[in-house]
């Protein structure tokens, strides 16, 4: 069934634009509201929100829909998703909303629904929302006397702070430790540095001054260039990059390399195998995830569990088959342990703890396999349906082609993004250079056909 607001991630677009437009966004709140007051009698709602500009006026319009609904409405201000989901089930409301698009760009914004258990909306419930926003909710507005009432909580980001220095050993800190921690501008530019300062580490802050149009812009875990000089620059010992909404991190060693998410899931399960603490005897990850994880997983007797790309769908399998680790190579990484959704921060807490406990330096520790040569090409489908084009005959012929050229020795994955107006092309292989050579030719093709 197509979806007419909902994507892969909540709802997401050019703020000021439909979807994303005042008038809009108020409908969904309604609608959350008028859907889940219908499943049972939820009456709080947390709202938190990025540190784009466009997030004031959704943040208004959606508090006010959920209160002409009767519901009461919590603002925390910015902060990352994942305190969304710890806030939402910790404070035992009904529903949490984060405003934010995440790696995107300024321009753009969404939204994002947690349920009561800190989990993301099913399908289903938001297809419910989806088809009660195209109806007309005026007969169910609340009568005047109960009308709903907003709240600030200034405590907010102290009490994420107090969850995420809990996920770690009281005995563990960081002293001695230089990181760079590049905040993107976003959503957790206060209390990510302030969580590695009080754990004893030197930190070096970039990426933290937000002006509403910067969030995502040269920085952060979506372009790590200026964490890795900075990293040489200053010394350190590694630097830590999050997104805008700080539900990704990527790592920096001492060299400035980076380190993504497939590395830290690597780090990660071998040192939860060797405490027995790895559930499943299986790690949950995207199709786009190395081969290299995979084969590396596979030498520690851990399957790799694959999944469609988005950390909803490595939730999904991880709650569905018992697991406590997953993630993506983007770095949203998943530790069910302690959180319902992916959390930067969090993940970067339990790979600093392992590094403590090694003694020894974060390259050594996270440069744990060998990557397969892997190439990925974004193509714009601006103004064009990307799965009429996916679905053209030249272009499944083409794919068709390329898997057959690479005889097992590698895979190909070609999709459409399902945030933006893209399709995503990636090969991979041992052969560097066949790889290049297949990925050129369905490029090629794609084109054609969007041209």
């Amino acid at each position: 069934m197509t979806r007419k607001y909902f994507g892969t991630d909540g709802i997401r677009g050019r703020a000021n634009k439909h979807p994303m437009t005042a008038d809009v966004v108020m409908k969904c709140a309604m609608a959350a509201a008028h859907v889940l007051q219908n499943n049972s009698k939820h009456k709080k709602v947390l709202i938190g929100k990025d540190t784009r500009q466009s997030c004031y006026m959704i943040e208004q319009a959606m508090a006010a829909g959920f209160l002409s609904m009767g519901m009461e409405v919590i603002l925390v201000g910015p902060i990352p998703t994942p305190a969304v989901a710890y806030l939402t089930q910790s404070l035992r409301v009904d529903l949490g909303v984060m405003i934010s698009a995440s790696h995107n760009p300024y321009q753009d914004n969404g939204i994002k629904f947690f349920g009561h258990d800190g989990y993301k909306l099913s399908d289903d419930i938001e297809s419910q929302i989806e088809t009660a926003m195209d109806k007309d909710l005026s007969t169910h507005l609340s009568p005047s006397a109960n009308i709903g009432q907003a709240i600030r909580l200034d405590s907010a980001n102290g009490r994420y702070i107090e969850f995420v220095k809990s996920s770690i050993p009281k005995s563990v800190r960081f002293d001695g430790l230089k990181i760079v921690v590049d905040c993107a501008n976003g959503a957790a530019y206060k209390v990510a540095p302030k969580v590695l300062w009080e754990l004893g580490a030197d930190v070096f802050k970039i990426g933290n001054t937000p002006n509403g149009k910067n969030i995502n812009l040269n920085c952060g875990a979506t372009d790590t260039a200026l964490l890795q000089k900075t990293v040489i620059e200053e010394k350190a010992d590694l630097g830590i990059a999050l997104d805008g909404d700080a539900d990704r991190l990527i790592m920096v060693d001492q060299n400035g390399q980076r380190i993504d998410g497939d590395q830290l899931m690597a780090v990660l399960a071998r040192a939860m195998v060797a405490k027995g603490a790895l559930k499943g005897g299986a790690v949950a990850a995207t199709v786009m995830s190395n081969l290299g994880l995979e084969r590396y997983l596979k030498s520690l007797e851990i399957d790799l569990l694959r999944t469609s790309v988005g950390d909803r769908y490595v939730v999904e399998a991880m709650r569905d088959k018992g697991l406590n680790l997953g993630g993506e190579q983007s770095g949203h990484l998943v530790l069910s342990d302690y959180s319902t959704t992916g959390d930067g921060l969090l993940a970067a807490m339990q790979i600093l703890a392992v590094l403590v406990e090694s003694g020894q330096d974060i390259a050594s520790l996270c440069h744990v396999f060998d990557t397969v040569p892997q190439h990925l090409e974004n193509i714009s489908v601006e103004g064009t349906n990307a799965k009429i084009i996916m679905d053209r005959v030249e272009v499944q012929e083409a794919i068709a082609k390329a898997t057959e050229t690479l005889n097992g020795a590698g895979r190909v994955l070609v999709r459409p993004s399902g945030t933006e107006p893209l399709i995503r092309v990636m090969a991979e292989g041992d052969d560097e250079a066949h790889v290049k050579s297949v990925i050129d030719d369905i490029i090629s093709t794609i084109r054609h056909q969007v041209a």
